[in-house]
């Protein structure tokens, strides 16, 4: 059986952790940060764990890509 492809968005977006869970960015990072506050800005360093229900369908986009 052919090997299954892995979703190319999915494999900019996302990292896994060395227990299987999926690192994410945040989001409203990219433009008009101007009306941001900057303690705003601040608080969307950095990765977040993503949801349980997103973790399924990232592990489903990205067959390979976890443990």
């Amino acid at each position: 059986m052919p090997k299954m492809k892995s979703h190319s968005g999915a494999k900019k977006r996302f990292r896994f952790t060395a227990t299987g869970k999926v690192k994410r960015k945040h989001s409203h990072k990219n433009h008009i940060l101007t009306k941001k506050s900057p303690k705003r800005i601040r608080k969307l360093r950095g990765t977040a764990i993503a949801s349980k229900p997103d973790e399924v369908r990232v592990h489903q986009l990205l067959p390979y890509g976890a443990k």
